[in-house]
């Protein structure tokens, strides 16, 4: 019978660290069975409190406890599954690593309240990493961007990018009481909201081409209606002209300034055609009949000559 590789004056890096090599020899030899599946549960159970123990690394990191071991314990499976004891190396070198990624992929995954980009994720940690190391070696509680650069050997703008990830793994309720405030002080208090005036000088820098365009009448038309907010009648008074001509010449100003801030095409006034000799005032078809009937007669007249 086999002997296990590992004997009693081995020394493990834990107690938590069971002495499973032959099991995981047996474990490769076997089909799949009963027999394979019942040695499979041994050997995560006989690992389960080392992958507890590096749960235990991640508290008080916005998860709870609980949820780290049982993301441990599901590394641990995957990491029985896929160790290969030809190679030679411990199950312990191999399975660390793979339950410290698996804890750390759930929380890349399922605790970021923003969705940040997995190089984003990676300066942060290494900023974190660089502010501990440089907080711990006597310097200063807050490094520097240069500091930190140094460090990392980052671009200041990485390092920015880090700063910016750092505080964005949980987002703030807006019910929350901001601190040094005064009581029920929450963060929507403090949020501005949107102007509605901002409307009103879109709408201005709208129509300020149309204005331009427009004849200096109705101009000064719109701007006494519009901005000294006097009455039609007033305004006709002033002008000299008939209230409905007020209302006439508002409506149609007001109409051709909404089509052009629209982005419609403005269409120019056209002149009004000239009246022609039988439309002209004072003048009728009968006034004009002998002057026709004499250029007619000349005519003849000529061709009688000839």
């Amino acid at each position: 019978m086999r002997t296990d590789t590992s004997t009693a004056n081995h020394r493990h890096p834990h107690d938590d660290a069971p002495r499973t090599a032959a099991a995981f020899e047996r474990l490769a030899a076997l089909p799949d069975g009963p027999g394979r599946e019942a040695l499979r549960q041994d050997l995560v159970r006989a690992w389960l409190p080392m992958s507890e123990r590096i749960a235990g690394r991640f508290r008080n990191r916005g998860e709870a406890l609980e949820d780290l071991r049982q993301v441990a314990a599901l590394g641990l499976v995957k990491a029985v599954d896929r160790y290969d004891p030809t190679r030679g190396a411990a199950f312990e070198s191999y399975a660390v690593p793979t339950i410290t990624g698996e804890i750390k992929r759930h929380f890349r995954d399922h605790m970021w309240t923003l969705h940040v980009p997995r190089r984003v994720q990676d300066l942060r940690g290494r900023v974190r990493a660089a502010t501990q190391e440089l907080a711990a070696n006597g310097g200063a509680q807050r490094p520097s961007t240069a500091d930190l650069a140094a460090h990392t050997g980052l671009t200041e703008d990485e390092v920015r990018a880090g700063l910016e990830a750092i505080g964005s793994f949980s987002a703030l309720s807006l019910d929350a009481e901001l601190p040094g405030g005064d009581d029920g002080y929450s963060l929507s208090d403090s949020l501005g909201s949107a102007d509605p005036a901002l409307d009103t000088v879109v709408d201005r820098e709208s129509v300020k081409p149309g204005l331009r365009c427009l004849p200096e009448r109705e101009r000064k038309i719109l701007y006494m209606r519009f901005f000294r907010d006097m009455t039609q009648r007033r305004i006709a008074e002033d002008l000299g002209i008939s209230q409905m001509h007020v209302s006439r010449l508002i409506t149609r100003c007001c109409g051709r300034l909404r089509d052009q801030a629209l982005g419609d095409q403005a269409v120019p006034e056209q002149p009004a055609p000239r009246a022609n000799n039988a439309t002209r005032p004072g003048r009728t078809r009968r006034d004009l009949q002998p002057k026709r009937t004499q250029t007619t007669l000349s005519s003849r007249q000529e061709t009688d000559a000839a």
